[in-house]
């Protein structure tokens, strides 16, 4: 075999692993993004900051996660509403919100056995007194 036919076949190799590629990557229908509507929390994004700050100045830990039994346990006075986000980075198809008002004294259970195994957030945002707050924990079931 000479160079001329060396060169052309690697050329003919090569523009075959390219066009390979590109179609793998045009049929991947699961990309997600980190959220929806990005833009618009990126300008929120100040709130969010002064929420973090608020929870940060609390005596107590709010959200704990109990590996063993699987439940994250919210540590929230009676009166206080918020939302707790369950939010799976690798697909959205399977993040969850459930609201909360907590109308008991005493720590709320939220139980996790139903979701899939792997890395989670969960993003707990509460208003308590009339004060916003946010915290969130990042974990593997």
């Amino acid at each position: 075999m000479d160079w001329g036919k060396g060169i052309l076949l690697v050329i003919i190799t090569f523009v075959g692993f390219i066009l390979t590629l590109v179609v793998i990557s045009v049929r991947q229908d699961d990309i997600h993004l980190v959220t929806e509507n990005y833009y618009e929390k990126e300008i929120k994004y100040q709130d969010q900051i002064e929420r973090e700050k608020s929870a940060a100045a609390l005596d107590r830990e709010v959200l704990v996660f109990d590996a063993q039994a699987k439940v994250m346990v919210l540590d929230l006075p009676v009166g206080a509403k918020g939302n707790l986000q369950l939010f799976r980075p690798s697909d959205a198809r399977l993040d969850q919100e459930l609201a909360l008002d907590i109308t008991n004294e005493g720590k709320t259970t939220v139980p996790l056995e139903k979701l899939k195994s792997g890395y989670w957030r969960v993003q707990l945002t509460w208003t308590e007194n009339g004060v916003e707050f946010y915290e969130e924990k990042k974990i593997s079931l």
